[in-house]
């Protein structure tokens, strides 16, 4: 893993490199050309975190946003109008991706659409012959993670995952702490996502308005079993399983991903949870309040490794977002940015068995926190993320979220929904790649 200075050095803007051209990818263009970009899914998160980056940043790296996808004819027109209004350039629009990629226009695509739809459009958008910035969760089943991550390999595109702590200086800094050893090992991390937000992911006005006939409903549904056209599904579809897992998908998948960096494990050996609906009963099918333990380490070592406990809730926001990882010698907190000896080997009780203190010297991690917008999620490190996707499409190495990170994040958050809606203990077979519950691989629907 990079350390600091070499972080900050790979965020310069890279003026001297190169990128493949859609209508080539044979071809290598110089640093003068120009990417054309497409959009697929105008979402409140493409609007709200992606596109002000990179309209702060694209002229001076030669980037241009040329054309946008969405089965939806509202957002179509909505999105045109505002790209237009944005860059200062015309957009092309299409009803569906086929047609988009079928006009051979655009390089590279940021994709910002329902969660169980993310893993189906990259593959769609690297057999293009397009460089991809695919939002989290990368996938809700195994059967979409692996094909896409084969796809992606196949491809030798450069695919970044929407997980924005991977370009976040202070992560960088606590990364490298652990990895050097100087932290000791990890024994415990405590994740916490905690709002009192009703009204999120609803959206009531559009849902009454919306009309099957506005939407392709069909393909919205990719490989989802069937069933009638649903407003909800549609506009609140983070509320509904299969469409979503819901909080794993949506807010664990960043911090799990953390773990997965930090420790270099990919994936945990097992989880169980519990939760439910408590608070908000609106007709929502995914839990607004859940605790999941994780169990990591070696799986040929049961006797090493840590234990990570996620919780969240939507009924009350004490505690907001919070990670914490502890070793023996103490902990670090990545909601203040602090090093600490807290609850580290302290003199007398290190004494009393024969042992020596072991204890951290505390001090502050550089960068900012990740703070978060109460309604789409936006972060403080999108920028980074965004312009370290833009370099890698011209420079042709891996971005700081390459799509194995978002297949990692992927393993966790099945096994988190699996061991939610089963009820059981659920592993992770290494040989096949699979979700297991009971021993045999788990069927997310029928």
């Amino acid at each position: 893993m990079p350390n600091r200075r070499t972080f900050i050095k790979s965020t310069a803007l890279a003026t001297g490199a190169f990128a493949m051209s859609a209508k080539s990818y044979a071809r290598i263009m110089g640093a003068n050309d120009r990417v054309r970009v497409g959009v697929v899914g105008f979402s409140d998160r493409f609007k709200s975190s992606l596109l002000p980056p990179f309209v702060d940043v694209h002229k001076k790296m030669n980037f241009e946003i040329v054309a946008l996808s969405d089965i939806w004819n509202r957002r179509r027109d909505e999105g045109k109008a505002h790209l237009e209004q944005k860059l200062g350039n015309k957009i092309q629009v299409f009803n569906n991706n086929e047609a988009l990629y079928d006009a051979k226009m655009v390089d590279a695509v940021f994709i910002s659409t329902a969660d169980f739809q993310h893993a189906i459009h990259t593959i769609e958008a690297v057999q293009a012959g397009c460089d991809t910035y695919t939002e989290k969760p990368l996938a809700e089943t195994m059967a979409d993670a692996r094909a896409v991550l084969k796809a992606v390999r196949d491809s030798k595109k450069i695919v970044q995952i929407g997980s924005q702590r991977r370009s976040a200086e202070n992560y960088h800094e606590a990364a490298n702490f652990i990895q050097k050893g100087e932290f000791g090992p990890i024994v415990m991390v405590e994740l916490m996502w905690n709002v009192n937000q009703p009204g999120r992911w609803r959206r009531p006005a559009l849902v009454k308005d919306l009309k099957e006939s506005d939407v392709d409903w069909k393909r919205f549904l990719i490989n989802r079993p069937f069933e009638a056209f649903d407003p909800r599904k549609y506009l609140e579809y983070r509320l509904f399983w299969p469409y979503s897992s819901g909080i794993p998908g949506q807010w664990m998948s960043h911090q799990i991903d953390t773990v997965h960096w930090f420790s270099g494990l990919s994936h945990p050996r097992s989880a169980v949870a519990n939760g439910g609906i408590y608070q908000w009963k609106d007709g929502r099918k995914n839990a607004d309040t859940l605790a999941v333990v994780f169990d990591y380490g070696p799986a040929n070592d049961p006797t090493s490794g840590f234990q990570v406990q996620f919780t969240s809730r939507f009924s009350n926001s004490a505690g907001e977002t919070k990670e914490l990882y502890y070793s023996n010698a103490g902990m670090i907190n990545l909601d203040t940015n602090e090093i600490s000896d807290l609850g580290g080997l302290r003199d007398w009780e290190a004494s009393a068995m024969g042992l020596k203190p072991n204890l951290l010297k505390p001090r502050k991690l550089e960068g900012a926190k990740v703070a978060y917008d109460a309604n789409t999620g936006g972060d403080n490190h999108s920028y980074a993320h965004v312009k370290n996707w833009l370099e890698c499409v011209r420079s042709r190495q891996q971005p700081n979220a390459p799509v194995e990170a978002g297949y990692q994040h992927s393993i966790a958050n099945m096994m988190a929904n699996a061991a939610y809606r089963t009820g059981q203990k659920v592993t992770f077979d290494e040989k096949k790649q699979e979700v297991l519950v009971g021993g045999k691989p788990w069927k997310p629907f029928k």
